[in-house]
Order: structure tokens, then C-alpha cells, then sequence
């Protein structure tokens, strides 16, 4: 094996072979302008692409086509003039010009069949991209009020934060989880007093509770506890000293339920940030200080507006009530502040469907107090129709008829959930369907991908017994067109995980897993892998070593969703 392929070996960003095709493409461009065989100039930037006809080679280029009308020429002809001024590749077997204007790449066998090599060395850590340009990246989501156990439309959220998260660590960025408290607002103090409520109410006393107080089962449920490990200690105080104990024995047990129905589905944070802790550092009145010396503040009606009209808003947001008392956007744009103070290259928000008109007025008081709005983005999750025989399933917190997180996780398991709500795009409503996602069957996306897994680690079992060591397999063996493809297919994955991190799209992956399913299944299919026959002992080394590799592909796609790779179903 020539030195220039084992060296191919390792997967960091700026060697993925795809940003090698880019480069070569520049330096041929630039070759032809020195040559006056193209117009001086700045060269768009260089997209190289998968083909989706196997035809037209593993890579394409179209640099041609961005460049026809400024150099005035036929991208064919173009085209034509770039091909034979590419540096040569050790990984390129065939360059080939098409109309339009592509420039196709075939990539050679012998450099394919070593990625097998390759991707057995990266083990767990395949598709993990190394950059220079690192960013610190804060993402948030999640951030229920601690008012109610989670419901499926929080689920969606947790499971899209954590499995971006995921991807953009393995894309090499630094990433911090957190969940934000929202510990200070008229809601937390809503639930109090319907917990003091429910409390008396459990001694056995008449309490009253409040105008649109929350009214579920669970609500009762804490009452009765509460009396159980305090008994009638709160109904000797005054009723304001007892809401307020009330409220914080009320906020750690809802934050305890939050964090157990959380990592139900796997998802955990690195930081659980209060919001109290905004006004009590002082954060708070800083940026208030500073709305106000930048002349973003004006006084109306009493109340303290932000006059995002100025920003170009069509309106201005109130931050402080007649009362006194701050809304929720004034502590939110505190906190906002406050995330890049700590060092944050980026802030990712995911919101629900319901704080979607929150985001331009967020992303103007950024800009107001001195932050380039374009370093927050805000991805707004959309509703979840959870559906049972047919039957669509609703949700209410506020009249007690919910359909919460746990309840779903233990209905079809958290690999279900996770798979699910990754595979769509935040922004598209979708539909939950119980019974698909408790169906063992090809029919069931999750199955299929899981299955796969399984088989692979049966396969791997019986060459175990039958005493056939894998690592001393011959990948040059490989060449049948399902042994390839499937080959093909485990590389898209480095890419894959670069695409996703910079377009924050982690819903290819559900999507990518089937595909690299169905390319195991069919090259299971096609190749015998474990033969009996002493001749066929090398081809079986050779297969085995490519049903390893594609273990260490299938379980770290798995791994980056949140998903178990079960070695047996």
C-alpha cells in the first residue's frame, strides 16, 4: 500500500477529500487565469458535491457554472479548460467533464477499499472532524417553566438541543448545554399559590385556588407530598411567608421531575441557569443601564418600553410594567447579554411554536446593546400531533388533560422518541405515530436502523466462535459493486456531520442511518460473509473486517442521536 493512501487514513476537516477536490479546483482556476485561459478575478466559492447518479462519478464540481457569465464563456468550454490543469490526487482515479459545466471525480478502488482501514481506526470517533477555527458555541433549549412536568412538544425541543449539540461537538466545535430557570416570573408565583392551595387542601381545609391557577393532577399529587414530609407546618405562617416557602420546597421538586424525565431520553445539560440569578448578580440592572445611556428607552403609560421601532421592529416591547415589575423580555435580554459576556463565540436558542414572535425583538435588543444579532440564532420548533389508532392526542397543562414526556417515553422507549423527533426539521409540524413506533418491522425506521446493528453484531459473533480474526483481513478483496457502495456510503458521514453543524440541520441523520441500513442489508444480501469453505477464508477475513467497519459507522451514527446499538433483538 502506497504511504500517500495510508496517510488517508484520518479524518480531520481540512483533509476530508471533498475540500481536497476544492482546493485542486482553485489552484487549476487560478492556473488558468495566469495563463489568460480564464478573465482575472476573485473566484466564487468552490461547492463540490455527491452526485446522485452513481454515473457521474463520487464527486462534482460547478464552478464552471458560477463562472460563465462573468467570463463570458460556455461552462462546457470552461470546463473543458480546467479539467487538464488539475494537480494530480492520489485518492482520484478519473476526472471527467459533463454537460453543463461539472467536473466529475471517480475516486480510485484501491483508495475506497482503505477506508475500511480507516474508518476501523477511527472507532468511536468517526465522522469527529478537527478545524482550527473552533467556536464556543452556548446552546439553549428546553427552558420550561418548573411549573409542570414536561409534555411531548418539550420532548421535541430537548431531543432536537441535544442531538445539535451532539452533532456540533463532533464537528469540533466547543459546545455548552444549559437550561434556563425561569424561576422569577408571575408564573412561578401562580404555582405557588396553587400548591399552597392543593397543600391546605391535603390537610383537609378549605383553600381557594387561584384565577388561572394549574389546575392538573399532578398539582395535588405535590400537595399531598408536601404534607407528607412537612406536615402542617406551613399552615402556621402567614399565608404570604407560606407561598413563598411553598414555592421554593415547589420549584426543586419540579426541577428534580424535570431532570429525571430528561434524561429519560437522554438528554442532560452542563449548566442549570436561574433566572433570579440575573437580577441578583446585577446583570440585570447593567443592561437596563446601558438600553437607557444608548437612548433605547422611553417612558409611556407608566411603563418602561424598548423602542425596537428604532431597530426597525414595526413596534415598541414593553420591559418594565406600570407596576414595576419586569416582563420576561427585559430578564431575557439581560440573560442574552449575559451569555456572550461569558465568552460565547455563538448562542442557538430553540424555542417553541409559541415564542416565535419573541425572536426579532430578542435579536434587536441584542443588537441595541452593542451585539451583532447575527451570533444568536434562534431555531423555533413547531407542534407535535401525537396520534393513537388513528385518534389524534392533545395536550393541556392548564385543564390537566396532558400527555407528558415520561408517559411517552415509557409508551414506545426513548430510542423511538429521540429517532422521531430528530428525523424532521424544527420548522415543519409533524405527527407522532404511537403505533409505528412500537411496530417491529421494516416499517419502522427506528427497527430497521436498529436491526442492522444487531445483525452486524451477530455476524461478528460468529466469526468470534468459529475462530476467524477479522484484523488480519485483506481490504483489497473488496471490489463487488455492494461491498463499494457500502463503502461509499460510511464516508458520507464525515461529511455529513460538517454539513449538519453549519446549516443546523441535525435531520439528515435519521435519514443518512436508514440509508447506511439499507446499504448493509443489501451487501449482506449480495456477499456471502462467513463462508466454511478454506478457500473462501481470505474473502471472509476481508468481509469481516467490512462488517466491522460498518459496526463503527452505524454505532456512532446511533451514538450522536442519543440511541442505544443493541447487539441482539
Amino acid at each position: 500500500m502506497r504511504r500517500g493512501l495510508e496517510d488517508a487514513i484520518i479524518f480531520p476537516m481540512t483533509t476530508l477529500l471533498k475540500h481536497r477536490i476544492a482546493a485542486l479546483v482553485g489552484q487549476a482556476a487560478e492556473e488558468a487565469q495566469r495563463q489568460g485561459a480564464l478573465p482575472a478575478g476573485p473566484l466564487p466559492e468552490i461547492e463540490v458535491e455527491r452526485p446522485q447518479n452513481p454515473e457521474h462519478g463520487d464527486f462534482a464540481v460547478s464552478l464552471p457554472l458560477k463562472l460563465a457569465r462573468v467570463a463570458r464563456m460556455n461552462p462546457l468550454a470552461i470546463a473543458q479548460r480546467l479539467a487538464p490543469l488539475l494537480p494530480p490526487e492520489e485518492a482520484i482515479a478519473e476526472v471527467k467533464v459533463a454537460a453543463p459545466g461539472f467536473i466529475n471525480f471517480t475516486v480510485r478502488q484501491e483508495w475506497l477499499q482503505w477506508q475500511v482501514e480507516a474508518i476501523i481506526k477511527a472507532g468511536e470517533h468517526f465522522g469527529s472532524l478537527a478545524r482550527e477555527n473552533r467556536e464556543r458555541i452556548h446552546i439553549e433549549f428546553v427552558s420550561v417553566n418548573p411549573t409542570g412536568p414536561l409534555h411531548v412538544g418539550h420532548a421535541r425541543g430537548a431531543v432536537l438541543g441535544s442531538g445539535l449539540a451532539s452533532i456540533l461537538a463532533a464537528a469540533g466545535h466547543q459546545v455548552s448545554k444549559e437550561y434556563y430557570i425561569n424561576d422569577a416570573g408571575t408564573q412561578m408565583q401562580v404555582f405557588a399559590r396553587s400548591l399552597y392551595a392543593r397543600y391546605v387542601q391535603a390537610l383537609g381545609r378549605s383553600s381557594e385556588m387561584p384565577e388561572n391557577g394549574y389546575v392538573g393532577e399532578y398539582v395535588i399529587d405535590l400537595g399531598k407530598e408536601l404534607v407528607a414530609e412537612q406536615g402542617d407546618r406551613f399552615a402556621g405562617m402567614g399565608e404570604a411567608e407560606a407561598v413563598e416557602a411553598v414555592r421554593e420546597w415547589g420549584l426543586q421538586k419540579m426541577l428534580e421531575l424535570i431532570r429525571l424525565d430528561l434524561e429519560a431520553i437522554g438528554v442532560t445539560f452542563d449548566v442549570w441557569f436561574s433566572e433570579r440569578s440575573v437580577f441578583e448578580s446585577g446583570q440585570y440592572t447593567e443592561t437596563m443601564e446601558l438600553l437607557r445611556a444608548k437612548g433605547y428607552l422611553a417612558q409611556r403609560e407608566g411603563a418602561t418600553w424598548f423602542a425596537s421601532t428604532m431597530l426597525g421592529e414595526d413596534k415598541d416591547n414593553v420591559l418594565v410594567r406600570s407596576t414595576g415589575e419586569p416582563t420576561y423580555f427585559a430578564s431575557d435580554t439581560a440573560y442574552h447579554r449575559g451569555k456572550f459576556l461569558r465568552g460565547f463565540d455563538r448562542c442557538i436558542d430553540i424555542f417553541g411554536a409559541d415564542h416565535q414572535g419573541h425572536v426579532p425583538r430578542l435579536k434587536a435588543a441584542m443588537e441595541a446593546v452593542g451585539i451583532d444579532p447575527s451570533r444568536l440564532t434562534v431555531l423555533v420548533n413547531q407542534l407535535v400531533a401525537l396520534k393513537q389508532g388513528g385518534d389524534a392526542v392533545r395536550a393541556s397543562k392548564r385543564t390537566g388533560n396532558i400527555v407528558t414526556l415520561r408517559e411517552l417515553v415509557d409508551e414506545v422507549g426513548p430510542d423511538a422518541c429521540r429517532f422521531f423527533f430528530l428525523s424532521r426539521p424544527p420548522e415543519s409540524q409533524m405527527e407522532f405515530d404511537l403505533a409505528l413506533a412500537k411496530e417491529e418491522s421494516a416499517d419502522n425506521p427506528v427497527y430497521y436502523v436498529q436491526y442492522a446493528h444487531a445483525r452486524i453484531a451477530s455476524i461478528l459473533r460468529l466469526g468470534q466462535e468459529r475462530g476467524l480474526e477479522w484484523s488480519g483481513g485483506d481490504v483489497s478483496l473488496l471490489g463487488d459493486p455492494a461491498e463499494l457502495g457500502l463503502i461509499r456510503k460510511m464516508l458520507q458521514l464525515p461529511e455529513l456531520v460538517e454539513t449538519m453543524a453549519e446549516r443546523l440541520e441535525p435531520h439528515h441523520l435519521p435519514r443518512y442511518a436508514q440509508d447506511l441500513a439499507t446499504a448493509f442489508h443489501w451487501f449482506y444480501q449480495q456477499c456471502r460473509v462467513v463462508s466454511s469453505e478454506p478457500s473462501e477464508r481470505a474473502m471472509t477475513l476481508a468481509r469481516l473486517k467490512l462488517v466491522e467497519a460498518s459496526r463503527v459507522a452505524l454505532a456512532r451514527c446511533l451514538e450522536l442521536m442519543g440511541m442505544s446499538a443493541p447487539e441482539r433483538m
